[in-house]
């Protein structure tokens, strides 16, 4: 078994994590900041999980690393929404 492999596996499963922890947060909370993380770690998880199974050799020359530029810009969309939202 590779090593790389072995490493890419950990990441989509941190990615993964996460994404369920935000999703139980929002169930309980109903805030959209919560469902848009768990969104946003969900792309990240997809990112080195197809450049792993289409065998792509340079993932940031690949269009899967605009899968990461959106879920950054979810998160900052997410936290600026928030922030400017009065109670």
């Amino acid at each position: 078994m590779n090593l790389t492999l072995v490493t890419g596996g950990a990441i989509i499963m941190g990615y993964a994590v996460a994404a369920v922890f935000f999703l139980k947060f929002w169930r309980r909370t109903a805030d959209a900041l919560f469902l848009a993380f768990a969104a946003a770690f969900l792309l990240l998880a997809a990112t080195p999980l197809l450049t792993t199974l289409l065998e792509v050799p340079r993932e940031e020359q690949s269009p899967f690393y605009l899968l990461r530029l959106l879920a950054f810009l979810i998160i900052i969309v997410a936290i600026v929404g928030k922030s400017r939202r009065r109670p």
